[in-house]
């Protein structure tokens, strides 16, 4: 009796407590009044993030800077955790830009030029059988991007077994997480994200082309005043024709191919036997010379694989495989020891750093410091004014990778000073430094966390607080492994305490 007046009660108090309105959005300024350019942006490993460096970046973000600068306002970033809302969200004048998304049929948002194509793939774990379409998934749990979903959905109904939900709060790096932990048993996400996530988990791979390839570009109110369409209009024609976007496009996908699965595996691998004992060698360097532990520890697997009595034909030894003379010059008194030798490699990458000229920066500084470790800064700087012959830049790793290979061949080596050098190896070697650093910066901490400069230009709200770290991989796996750890084994019902 007394349950049920109570159940009574309840239920009055429930329908006469007051529906909560949901929050008025207020639609952004015009551009011209508040001088401010309010955009729309996703959060993931190549449109935008926080660094190794504590800096923000990304594609997206990259070229949205690049365009308020040149147009002479702010910008706000607003992360938005769901891409397929974007189009609507431009569609209420929640803000001025939407940036990285797939065109949608909107009578009130206008889509700029594509910059990017899109292939949507499946993932799938490689120890299990590989599918062959949609229609072979069955009832498995299958995660889309949240940028691709729109597409998926166009085309349900030629799958109506399907069963798949769109991913909030998740980029596509956690999405091939759960892929590759068992988590879920597929995900769909773009061709350009899986090359790179792949390198982190070697054991996903590409089952097949999920929908056709989708167009991804900048999008707009439609009544945005015509000046603001052509501004854009006239950016994307100026960085296309100027090399910008190709190298923009190439800092963040360019090195994705370079490894093979199983070099990615044996590099995970030692990773967990071989790096912890030498991690607080890297960390003192760090110390000593500023340059991240992490990007340290990776140029030494490419040299060494982390073994410090490595030794070449050539005559360089060490865990940084360093020349006698090299050596010398640097006070390292016994190569082999792991330590000097570290703390020599370190000291070497900052004076090639300080040989460069002072405009190139970040990171092209750092990648052309690693080509002159390995080819030398006298092959380094024929390939720069082999670049300059063939009107690109020589303060540019994308244009210079493409240029240090002529140095093999004598129509080319001839004109320069110091003549032949193997120049295709130097380019493996950086992407490799590179993929293996990237793969670092997932897995293991920084010395310190870094957050991101103040910089009155650029100003960035997170409504949802979306975790913007790179780190946010390796976050996401080990709380899975301990998830799994948890868990009871097949076949065993979990427990339940009386």
């Amino acid at each position: 009796m007394w349950k049920r007046l109570i159940g009574i009660t309840l239920a009055g108090l429930t329908a006469c407590m007051p529906v909560p309105k949901p929050p008025v959005i207020k639609p952004v300024p015009p551009l011209a009044q508040s001088g401010e350019l309010v955009v729309l942006i996703r959060n993931g490993s190549t449109s935008f993030y926080i660094d190794a460096e504590g800096k923000y970046a990304g594609l997206e973000y990259d070229l949205v800077t690049r365009f308020a600068e040149e147009i002479g306002v702010k910008v706000k970033f607003v992360v938005a955790p769901r891409a397929s809302e974007m189009t609507n969200r431009l569609a209420r004048h929640e803000a001025h830009l939407g940036v990285g998304i797939t065109q949608q049929v909107n009578k009130k948002v206008t889509f700029g030029p594509a910059y990017l194509t899109l292939q949507p793939v499946l993932m799938y774990r490689n120890q299990q059988r590989k599918p062959r379409d949609l229609a072979d998934l069955g009832d498995s749990k299958v995660l889309v991007s949240s940028l691709l979903a729109p597409g998926i959905r166009a085309i349900q109904a030629q799958y109506p077994a399907l069963k798949w939900q769109e991913a909030e709060h998740q980029d596509t790096e956690e999405l091939i997480e759960k892929v590759d932990s068992g988590l879920i048993d597929y995900a769909i996400v773009s061709t350009h994200s899986a090359l790179v996530a792949q390198n982190y988990y070697p054991g996903v791979g590409m089952a097949f082309n999920a929908s056709d390839p989708q167009p991804f570009s900048w999008g707009w109110p439609t009544d945005a005043p015509p000046e603001f369409a052509d501004q854009i209009q006239r950016y994307f024609k100026r960085v296309q024709e100027d090399g910008t976007l190709a190298r923009l496009i190439d800092r963040y996908y360019g090195h994705a191919k370079r490894l093979q699965p199983i070099d990615a595996t044996t590099f995970l691998s030692r990773r967990n036997t071989v790096l912890p004992r030498f991690r607080n060698l890297f960390v003192e360097a760090e110390a000593s010379q500023g340059i991240d532990w992490r990007l340290l520890a990776a140029l030494a697997y490419q040299e060494s694989h982390w073994d410090p009595y490595a030794t070449s034909a050539f005559g360089v030894r060490g865990m940084m495989m360093l020349t006698n003379d090299t050596a010398d010059r640097l006070g390292v008194k016994d190569r082999l020891d792991p330590e000097q030798s570290i703390q020599g490699g370190a000291k070497y990458i900052n004076i090639l750093k300080d040989k460069l000229p002072a405009r190139i920066p970040e990171p092209d500084r750092t990648w052309l410091a690693l080509a002159g470790y390995n080819i030398g800064m006298a092959h380094l700087e024929d390939a720069r004014i082999l670049a300059r012959r063939q009107k690109k830049s020589p303060d540019s790793w994308t244009d210079l990778k493409t240029v240090i290979p002529l140095l093999r061949n004598y129509e080319y080596f001839s004109t320069v000073k110091y003549g032949f050098a193997r120049g295709g190896e130097t380019v493996i070697f950086v992407e490799n430094v590179r993929s293996y650093y990237d793969i670092l910066v997932r897995f293991e901490h920084p010395v310190k966390p870094m957050f991101p400069p103040f910089n009155e230009q650029v100003t960035v709200t997170n409504p949802e607080n979306i975790r913007l770290g790179i780190d946010a991989a390796a976050k996401t796996a080990q709380e899975n492994k301990q998830r799994a750890e948890l868990a009871p084994p097949p076949g065993i019902e979990p427990r339940i305490a009386p």
